[in-house]
């Protein structure tokens, strides 16, 4: 089977699809693996790794597409590299399929199957495929990085000749991958950390990890949505919700916000007023911008100050610690490719529990999301 890679051309993307030392194990397997020249130049990985682990190092693009029957990609790769594809063959990157343009429909004219890797179901069978863990595992704990280093005061507790310094307290909203991880992080630096989510199933991990659960009346077991997801609350949780997260706000120094629903915007949990309630100095890290946020003041790649208090919005946060990201996304690619990969050739079927959502373009025709 013959694989490709490109040079990734996103704003913000310095991640590769795969890494040499997974194209060390496809090689290995009898796959034919070609690498457009520079693509891991953002990850820290030249060309020579790649030679060396038995890739084909190209410069000439539209020669490496000619003949690809798998082109791996962490964003959507360029329409016009699509048109350089063969009929037939498979992309497979983060496609973001809910976009409503048309992409997908334009890639399915061509005649290409399209597996979309934000669409990994959420099973046990799919866990080692699942990209968006893996890249929420990066942005969890580099949201604590970000966040600390413009804080005003330090994370741990120190004890100096100048004086003891209490630690910080940081607050967590949204226990999911990332949130667990910006969670563990914190605690790893020395904070005091507490944190929310509207699921009660998640209180037991977030306790787990060192962090104190903050209680509301919209913790229900109706707020866990299919594939252990949070899901939309109705205006009365809503409103508890809010309730509960703007009493505890004004104590905290670093707050770190993570909540998003699958298919729609990010819920608001932090309004204006709140940020106004909350000490000067603190800092907000929104990681839910780009699906709209869940702080009120917050704006994709840029930094807010509001009465005192920084809210950060970064994006693709994953791909700034982008070695490790990729190395992730990379097995991420292997698992999948194993698993549906038979006797050397793609077997895709249908019906399938895993690639059957994943899929959404077959052919001629591009599915609706």
């Amino acid at each position: 089977m013959r694989i490709a890679v490109l040079r990734e051309t996103a704003p913000h993307e310095r991640r590769v699809a795969l890494v040499p030392l997974i194209v060390q194990r496809l090689v290995k397997a009898g796959h034919e693996v070609a690498i457009e020249s520079g693509a891991g130049e953002g990850a820290f990985f030249p060309d020579a790794a790649f030679a060396a682990a038995g890739a084909v190092v190209a410069r000439e693009r539209e020669a490496l597409l000619a003949g690809c029957e798998v082109l791996l990609a962490v964003q959507r790769p360029p329409s016009s590299a699509l048109q350089s594809l063969p009929a037939g063959a498979l992309v497979i990157g983060l496609l973001h399929p809910a976009a409503g343009d048309d992409y997908l429909a334009a890639a399915a004219a061509r005649g290409l199957t399209m597996l979309a890797m934000e669409l990994v179901p959420r099973s046990t069978r799919a866990q080692a495929m699942d990209a968006l863990s893996s890249q929420a595992t990066v942005a969890g704990y580099a949201a604590v990085l970000v966040g600390a280093s413009r804080l005003s005061r330090l994370l741990p507790m120190l004890t100096t000749a100048a004086g003891t310094i209490p630690p910080a307290k940081v607050f967590v909203v949204g226990a999911g991958v990332a949130g667990l991880q910006a969670i563990a992080s914190a605690r790893r630096l020395g904070a005091v950390v507490s944190a929310f989510d509207v699921r009660p199933a998640v209180r037991e991990e977030v306790q787990s990890l060192g962090a104190t659960f903050v209680e509301a009346a919209a913790v229900t077991a109706e707020a866990e949505g299919a594939g252990g997801y949070a899901k939309q609350l109705g205006e009365e949780q809503q409103r508890n919700v809010l309730l509960a997260i703007g009493k505890h706000l004004p104590e905290m120094d670093l707050v770190i916000t993570t909540a998003q629903i699958p298919g729609r915007a990010a819920p608001r949990l932090i309004t204006a007023e709140m940020v106004a309630s909350m000490k000067p100095g603190s800092v907000v890290v929104d990681l839910a911008v780009e699906s709209g946020g869940n702080c009120a003041l917050s704006r994709p790649d840029e930094a807010v100050l509001d009465h005192g208090v920084t809210i950060l919005g970064p994006v693709n946060l994953a791909s700034t610690i982008s070695q490790h990201a990729s190395l992730m996304y990379s097995r991420n690619l292997l698992n999948l490719l194993e698993y549906f990969v038979k006797d050397g050739r793609p077997a895709l079927v249908a019906d399938d529990p895993v690639t059957g959502p994943m899929t959404v373009a077959r052919g001629a025709t591009a599915l609706a999301r």
